[in-house]
């Protein structure tokens, strides 16, 4: 009896919370509003088999259960083609409710309208990074013997489609409003997962292989992007944005970002050779993931305003961020851990030049003044520099 009203507490309860569940799913900013449909009828299914089965166990404890002077056994009937038969009929009927509306939506998903505009996608502990075709609308060739500093994302310098190819730097990047986009997403290292909440989508990136999908966004704003797969300690941090505009201030925000071949050049000159190459090593090696260049809170502090700054230490002693203990922390994260953060930055094996343009690169960061993280301050030991 305690249990059949046990099971009938828990449907109630169940059903109550469902309806007024303050958790909901984001807003909807793309034209996969089947997503949406389809997770409504997977819980609509999987809910009504929940209320039935439970009602149904309920039942059968209140209709059968010991009463004192009453010697009642259970029947044995180990055949009955009836009773069968509804189990398979409804059993079959819940699961293509369950599988078939995924299976129609998901070939829509990966078969992109031919006039969609391409973004490719690159995934890197713990980083995003973003490529659009040039004029040509095509995006170059791409191979792993190619990844260097001054080319992390391993284009083809031989192949002439990607001199125009644009590459975004940072973890922010841009779409226009109304303009469906074919998303192109491989990964330099581990397996990862682009998720965009609002727009619905998301996607495994698989070492050695391209995947791919396709959305309209349809409302203008800022999205955050997601990894939803475990990729490593700085898993949680591996995040970015898409940033939804109007077409023509898309256009303009594109043409201010710099393609394959001006990457190249820049980096190859030597007035701006330093400063390039300890820019490209953050990004390469994954120290934009953790420590930010605008002075927001991160995972590691903030390099902005960093340089020639007092850092308290977690052993409660100061230092001054000067070359040294930058070079120093760089190259022994543990030596000297700033109060407030994690000690979790991975040992990295850099050369002495490799080592002093990221000092000179978080030097060029500190025209502005000192930004407090997370921590109480900035430093640049905590996480991958």
């Amino acid at each position: 009896m305690g249990m059949a009203v046990a099971l009938l507490l828990i449907v109630v309860a169940s059903v109550l919370f469902h309806i007024l569940s303050p958790w909901w799913s984001t807003p909807l900013a793309s034209n996969w509003k089947q997503m949406d449909d389809t997770l409504l009828m997977t819980l609509a299914v999987t809910g009504a088999f929940f209320i039935a089965i439970n009602l149904f166990v309920a039942y059968i404890l209140l209709r059968h259960r010991h009463r004192p002077g009453k010697d009642r056994r259970a029947a044995y009937e180990p055949e009955n083609r009836r009773l069968e038969w509804w189990l398979i009929g409804l059993s079959t009927l819940g699961i293509v409710g369950l599988l078939a509306p995924g299976l129609f939506v998901y070939a829509n998903y990966v078969a992109p309208p031919s006039q969609a505009m391409l973004l490719e996608v690159t995934g890197q502990q713990w980083q995003w990074h973003f490529r659009f075709p040039g004029k040509d609308g095509r995006l170059g060739t791409t191979d792993a013997r190619f990844v260097s500093v001054d080319n992390p994302l391993g284009l083809n310098p031989d192949d002439p489609a990607g001199f125009d190819d644009v590459v975004v730097e940072g973890n922010e990047t841009q779409l226009p409003l109304n303009v469906p986009v074919k998303v192109l997403l491989r990964s330099k290292d581990v397996l990862h997962d682009f998720y965009l909440p609002n727009i619905r989508a998301r996607m495994n990136l698989v070492p050695g292989m391209v995947t791919s999908f396709w959305f309209t966004p349809v409302q203008a704003g800022r999205f955050e992007v997601l990894c939803a797969q475990l990729c490593g300690v700085g898993h949680h941090n591996m995040r970015g944005y898409v940033r939804v505009t109007e077409p023509a201030a898309f256009e303009a925000w594109l043409a201010g970002q710099h393609t394959f071949a001006q990457l190249r050049q820049a980096g190859a000159a030597p007035q701006a050779a330093g400063t390039m190459l300890g820019k490209a090593l953050a990004q390469s090696k994954g120290c934009v993931a953790c420590h930010s260049v605008d002075g927001s809170a991160s995972v590691g502090p903030t390099w902005r305003g960093l340089f020639n700054h007092s850092v308290p230490l977690a052993d409660g002693s100061t230092r001054q961020a000067d070359a040294d203990y930058l070079a120093e922390s760089i190259r022994e994260p543990q030596a000297s851990v700033v109060k407030g953060y994690p000690p979790i930055m991975p040992k990295t094996v850099l050369s002495d030049e490799e080592v002093a343009a990221l000092v000179g690169y978080i030097q060029s960061l500190s025209s502005a003044p000192a930004t407090t993280g997370a921590g109480g301050t900035n430093a640049a030991a905590g996480r991958q520099p």
